[in-house]
């Protein structure tokens, strides 16, 4: 990894040591989600029916009876390190907890997600319920839990160990409550949802040919108010512009890389600006720059990385139609400026692409999820926020992204902690929402 960027990188985990929310402020408070959208009385009833069932009350109770086992799982899984593209460690820990757990099968995919079966009565419908494996820490983070009081302090310890942590309860109070279901469900540690990762294990997950899902549920953040439903599409480019270098003065009236991306960045944000100032929310950022080797020399490299999201395909594919215009129009005019030598190159590198979309929050999951959140008197938060979530959302499979319960800040800090207040909630939201997607069948 070029040094510059491991410091720009380590500089940007510490600065958002304050971020309010365990999505780390991709999960958006806009206008839409202040609207106030009712629930169907039909879906408020299917949910206290179901949590009025005796196994289910049953499994509310082992919740609560496993809570120090859950801490434990907490601690364990936070402890191994899990960096981006290196989560196999994890994996293969979590597929044995899954296992001990009781599922009826369990395996680690190609990528490393780790899947665990619990077979459905009838099969007809597959359910998944999901949290993922990754972290935002680089390999070598001190990720040891430090407790001060109730609370636990290691980075990673919300996002998103703590939603493995719930998913495994989940799992196993279903097993001890012998709750049987109708369809299918998929319990699932995924990997590479952290940014470079690029949702790159539920993207594997629901590759053409891989198991058919029917319904999607992912577990990331705290609490049990937050609904996300609408999935925040980004895409993100390593754009290099590249020249032979030489000395600042010897080798004079040669192309200049960093004048090339100085212009482009001028020209993209100018034109961006515009274009971003109505209609659906979408943004723009040039994020980190590099390049160079010493004042006295001319560079042979300058490079930027660019983020572009919207919930709008419509829209990011027009931000993104700008960015390439920009690098293109910077590159013509610094060769046109040159006095001697090659011509500047320029290479534009997509390093991510998450896909963007919307599910309307009358269809039955999203109805199911607020009423589970009311069922426990918690006013549901319908949100926008690029999660796992996006991928089944872009294609068309019902999905949302609910927390895990308990509370917790300093997402993808060095800080970051977590407190079991009322933690137990989560574990049982999530036992409603699969219900009622799944069906019981006892």
């Amino acid at each position: 990894m070029h040094q510059l960027f491991k410091l720009s990188f380590i500089a940007s985990v510490l600065l958002v040591s304050t971020a309010p929310c365990l999505f780390a402020q991709e999960e958006e408070d806009d206008e839409e989600s202040k609207k106030v959208v009712p629930i169907d009385k039909k879906y408020e009833t299917e949910v206290s029916t179901l949590a009025k069932r005796p196994a289910v009350q049953s499994a509310f109770k082992i919740f609560t009876e496993l809570e120090p086992q859950t801490k434990q799982d907490l601690i364990t899984l936070t402890e191994i390190p899990s960096p981006p593209f290196k989560e196999a460690e994890r994996s293969k820990k979590y597929a044995a907890m899954m296992k001990e757990a009781g599922a009826d099968s369990v395996w680690i995919d190609e990528v490393n997600n780790v899947i665990a079966k619990r077979k459905g009565k009838s099969g007809k419908k597959t359910v998944v319920v999901e949290a993922h494996l990754d972290t935002v820490f680089p390999a070598g983070t001190d990720v040891k839990i430090k407790a001060k009081g109730d609370t636990l302090y290691a980075p990673g310890v919300g996002d998103d160990t703590r939603g493995l942590a719930a998913v495994l309860a989940v799992l196993k109070g279903m097993e001890k409550a012998k709750i049987e279901t109708d369809a299918d469900v998929l319990f699932v540690g995924a990997v590479g949802e952290e940014g470079l990762g690029d949702l790159r294990g539920v993207k594997h997950l629901l590759r053409q040919g891989g198991p058919k899902v029917d319904s999607y549920i992912a577990v990331d953040g705290h609490g049990i108010e937050s609904i996300t439903h609408r999935g925040l599409g980004s895409h993100r480019y390593r754009i290099t512009y590249k020249g032979p270098g030489g000395h600042s003065y010897g080798a004079f009236g040669i192309v200049n890389p960093h004048g090339a991306l100085g212009k482009a960045v001028y020209y993209f944000t100018t034109d961006a600006d515009k274009f971003t100032r109505e209609g659906v929310k979408t943004t723009y950022s040039v994020s980190v720059i590099g390049g160079g080797t010493s004042v006295n020399a001319i560079p042979y490299e300058s490079w930027m990385e660019v983020d572009m999201r919207s919930e709008s395909k419509e829209k990011l594919a027009g931000v993104d139609k700008l960015l390439q215009a920009a690098v293109q129009r910077a590159l013509k005019e610094e060769n046109a400026m040159k006095r001697s030598g090659p011509d500047l190159t320029v290479e534009v590198k997509l390093v991510g692409d998450r896909p963007s979309g919307r599910i309307e929050p009358t269809i039955p999951l999203v109805q199911r999820a607020m009423a589970a959140s009311k069922y426990f008197q918690a006013e549901p938060k319908l949100r926008v926020g690029s999660t796992n979530a996006n991928t089944p959302i872009a294609k068309g499979i019902p999905a949302v992204t609910i927390g895990s319960g308990g509370t917790g800040g300093g997402a993808h800090s060095l800080k970051e902690w977590w407190l079991n207040d009322k933690g137990v909630l989560g574990m049982q939201r999530i036992l409603l929402v699969l219900l009622a997607e799944a069906g019981m069948a006892n």
